[in-house]
């Protein structure tokens, strides 16, 4: 339906600062909810953070708020995930993904191909 591809990860040291891009085409982006999810080796896949269509509602987990913000350029046909201050523990595989509920992450079907975020201690 929509073609999402992701970029801006990368190797930064705790208490850095990342901010990730996932960029749409095929569709127009404000026609879905946006997540992003990650998942480290060895775990299951983790719903991060989501903003609504018109961009005036976000979600996020427990884990990252107060640290990470979701937004969307409509220009761009872009949604963003900044990243400030990065833990250790953030490190992991990040996917956006194209869906139909803020907070059901069932409800998203539509996947970028990941980008990589290490954070070193």
């Amino acid at each position: 339906q929509v073609q999402l591809v992701e970029s801006g990860g990368g190797l930064v040291q705790a208490g850095g600062s990342l901010r990730l891009s996932c960029a749409a085409s095929g569709r127009t982006l404000s026609d879905y909810v946006m997540g992003w999810f990650r998942q480290a080796p060895g775990k299951e896949r983790e719903f991060v953070a989501a903003i609504s269509r018109g961009g005036s509602r976000t979600y996020y987990a427990d884990s990252v708020k107060g640290r990470f913000t979701i937004s969307r350029d409509y220009a761009k046909n872009t949604v963003y995930l900044q990243m400030n201050p990065l833990k250790p523990e953030d490190t992991a595989l990040y996917y956006c993904a194209a869906g139909a509920i803020l907070a059901v992450p069932s409800s998203y079907t539509d996947w970028g191909q990941g980008t990589q975020v290490t954070v070193s201690s």
